[in-house]
């Protein structure tokens, strides 16, 4: 079994799409622990605030089909492929390790963003303080500890899992 570590993010509707994005990771993976919820403004471009957590799961599928899962939840969930990078969207889940593959296809693994945005960093801290980074070769807890950028900030919501 392969130790999967999950971003997701909305900025519309999050608090429904999050829950939906919960409902089908569990039903797609097993052992799932979810971090809390944080609300952050939007990175990259202007928009609505985000919320953000992080799931850790267990899974025996290929580091290919789960690529592939995750897409089809964010499209079942209304996103639509073409959207660009820097824009509202109502589900992102990205991938950040599965193991400690390094890998840039069928995604980019580990994710680089998980070392420069606190809405991935600090809730990956959560579920995931004493998983050792491949590339920067440090704990997830040590890099929250180090993280420096007052200009993201989070803060953390009352959330209900469906």
């Amino acid at each position: 079994m392969a130790q999967i570590y999950i971003s997701l993010g909305s900025n519309i509707n999050k608090a429904h799409y999050i829950r939906c994005a919960l409902v089908a990771l569990e039903q797609h993976f097993s052992d799932l622990v979810h971090s809390s919820v944080y609300e952050s403004e939007a990175v990259g471009f202007a928009g609505n605030n985000f919320y953000n957590s992080v799931v850790a799961a267990s899974t025996s599928m290929p580091l290919e089909n789960v690529c592939k899962l995750l897409k089809q939840i964010e499209r079942d969930n209304g996103r639509n492929a073409d959207d660009k990078k820097f824009s509202p969207r109502t589900l992102d889940l990205d991938l950040l390790f599965y193991d400690d593959v390094i890998c840039d296809s069928p995604a980019q693994l580990p994710r680089d963003e998980i070392t420069k945005n606190a809405f991935v960093l600090q809730p990956l801290s959560e579920v995931a303080p004493n998983f050792y980074h491949p590339v920067a070769k440090q704990t997830i807890a040590k890099l929250w500890s180090e993280y420096n950028n007052p200009k993201q900030k989070l803060w953390k919501v009352e959330f209900s899992n469906p």
